[in-house]
């Protein structure tokens, strides 16, 4: 055997080193992007097609692991997980989901820190696409402009309902409401639970998760530590 063909032939090919670099990432849960990595054309099919087509792919899993798709509590379970996928739990993929942030002048003078604290948090693990469940905390400090408290709930959702790292949910959420208040003075605090490590993997079902991002006046230890006693 020639010298090349000895070298191809113990080369592992492109699937067995796909495969190496996921058992190899294991549980470690990386993000890759600030971004949430999405391709070029991801907007191109229309919400009832995208539908369709997870429909009739989980269909194709479901009959993989071996369920009877004709028992009357399986028949529908494909077209819910599509509309489930597409209209609920990652909806906020669709740029045209965001929400709409109408700032109002801050005619009280208001100078001290707004804290909306104890956000209700559901999002998905980007590697195991399981639920992260959990808090958020929101703090910022007015220039001038005020928000709707209702939509700062609506912001940690829209961001939140992808799939997600922690880290990368955090930053999103304090950059935008930099930039929807036009303030770095933005503090934002997560706290959740994930199902990638309780109930599968390790079953570490008593951890959590916290992540934090501060900005402006709130790198201040004791702005800081005033925003961290009022959510604690």
């Amino acid at each position: 055997m020639k010298p090349n063909e000895t070298l191809l032939n113990t080369l592992p090919n492109q699937n067995t080193v796909y495969e190496l670099l996921i058992d190899n990432m294991g549980d470690n849960h990386v993000a890759t992007s600030y971004d949430t990595p999405l391709r070029e054309d991801a907007f191109e099919l229309d919400d009832a097609l995208k539908i369709e087509m997870i429909e009739k792919h989980f269909k194709s899993i479901m009959e993989i692991l071996g369920l009877d798709l004709t028992d009357d509590s399986l028949r529908g379970t494909p077209k819910r997980v599509a509309k489930m996928y597409v209209k609920e739990i990652f909806s906020g993929l669709n740029p045209a989901n965001k929400p709409e942030a109408k700032l109002f002048d801050n005619k009280y003078q208001y100078n001290q820190m707004l804290v909306e604290k104890n956000i209700t948090l559901y999002s998905n693990c980007e590697h195991h696409f399981v639920p992260i469940i959990g808090k958020a905390h929101i703090a910022y400090i007015s220039n001038g402009k005020v928000i709707g408290l209702s939509k700062l709930n609506r912001i940690v959702q829209y961001y939140a309902k992808r799939p997600q790292v922690q880290e990368r949910l955090t930053m999103q959420i304090a950059n935008e409401l930099k930039s929807i208040l036009q303030t770095e003075d933005v503090a934002v605090v997560i706290d959740a639970t994930h199902l990638c490590v309780s109930s599968r993997g390790i079953k570490d079902i008593q951890s959590s998760t916290i992540t934090a991002e501060y900005g402006g006046k709130f790198l201040d230890d004791q702005t800081r530590n005033e925003f961290l006693k009022f959510i604690s």
